[in-house]
């Protein structure tokens, strides 16, 4: 789960990335320490396996190995459900579920039973997928991704509604029912990841938000752009949307600055608070920090560095409080 910060006043922040190593007693003790340093969100991620063998990137380009990391990745929402036990505040995200390869009633109640045991903290970040190995071991077919999961949304949204719930669509069908329980959030936030010029269309469309993936603040603002056009379009207000930007994984964080080359959203408290204030000015309302592999982890938060960790991304929130991010 990695740190996210958000403008209008709040920040947010991550669990420490996924490994082997990662312990639940790691888990939580990041979980605590990002609320009491005014972090917004915790973010945690699905990945169903790491295929063995090359695969083509979602960003195209050579196949190649997955990073180590993703061969152990904890589930994400019993994850957060143990986040939530042991904290009050925090906003709990997904970045993100893959909206095909559920049940989208199955993932609805899940959903809900999350927003009520903490007490209506739930974002709900959704992919359409990438990875052909994943779908091919959930026998969910790869084609029309798009359509699929738009219509994902929509039949979740519907077992999210009062009874009677019921949805007929081309891909799922709900008969009339009672499905319960109900979120604690009239409407628990619905964000798209994607960077494609149709998904960021049908983003504005139908999504409470976006998450995007970029490189620069230029690219970011270019992104955003595009979103809050589709949404007025959709006759969506874009002032009542989230842009959530995540850095390139992994994203250094180092105590020093780095020089030429360095990455977006990377590099020292300073340099990394410096780049929150472009990303906010590009229209991002969060950014979500992928840290933990910048302090020289190869897989997942050693117990002797989660301290180390965690002063350094209190130094973070630090160094944007000076440059005029204040906390809530």
């Amino acid at each position: 789960m990695p740190p996210v910060w958000r403008t209008h006043g709040t920040r947010s922040r991550a669990a420490p990335p996924p490994g082997s190593q990662t312990s639940p007693e790691t888990i939580v003790k990041v979980a605590k320490e990002a609320e009491r340093l005014g972090y917004t969100a915790l973010w945690t991620f699905e990945r169903l396996l790491r295929p063995l063998d090359k695969v083509r990137l979602w960003t195209g380009g050579e196949p190649e190995m997955l990073p180590e990391f993703y061969g152990s990745t904890y589930e994400p929402l019993e994850t957060l459900s143990y986040v939530a036990a042991a904290t009050e505040r925090i906003k709990l995200g997904t970045a993100v579920l893959v909206a095909p390869l559920h049940v989208p009633v199955m993932l609805a109640r899940r959903l809900a039973t999350l927003d009520r045991l903490s007490g209506g903290r739930v974002i709900a970040g959704l992919g359409q997928g990438w990875q052909h190995n994943e779908f091919e071991t959930a026998n969910v077919p790869s084609s029309r991704k798009g359509a699929r999961t738009e219509e994902f949304i929509t039949a979740m949204r519907a077992a999210w509604a009062p009874d009677t719930v019921r949805h007929d669509g081309e891909f799922y069908r709900i008969a009339p029912s009672q499905v319960n329980p109900k979120p604690v959030q009239a409407r628990i936030p619905v964000l798209l990841a994607t960077n494609t010029p149709a998904a960021i269309k049908r983003a504005g469309r139908i999504a409470d938000g976006l998450i995007p993936i970029t490189s620069s603040a230029q690219e970011l603002r270019g992104i955003v752009s595009a979103f809050h056009d589709a949404a007025r379009e959709a006759g969506c207000d874009p002032g009542d949307l989230m842009v959530v930007n995540q850095a390139p994984w992994p994203t250094p964080v180092t105590r020093g600055p780095l020089g030429d080359g360095r990455p977006f959203l990377g590099g020292s408290p300073r340099q990394i608070a410096e780049d929150l204030m472009a990303a906010r000015e590009a229209g991002a309302t969060q950014v979500y920090l992928a840290g933990g592999q910048g302090l020289g982890l190869d897989v997942g938060l050693q117990a002797a560095d989660v301290d180390q960790w965690l002063e350094l991304l209190g130094e973070v929130i630090e160094a944007a409080c000076r440059l005029g991010v204040s906390a809530a």
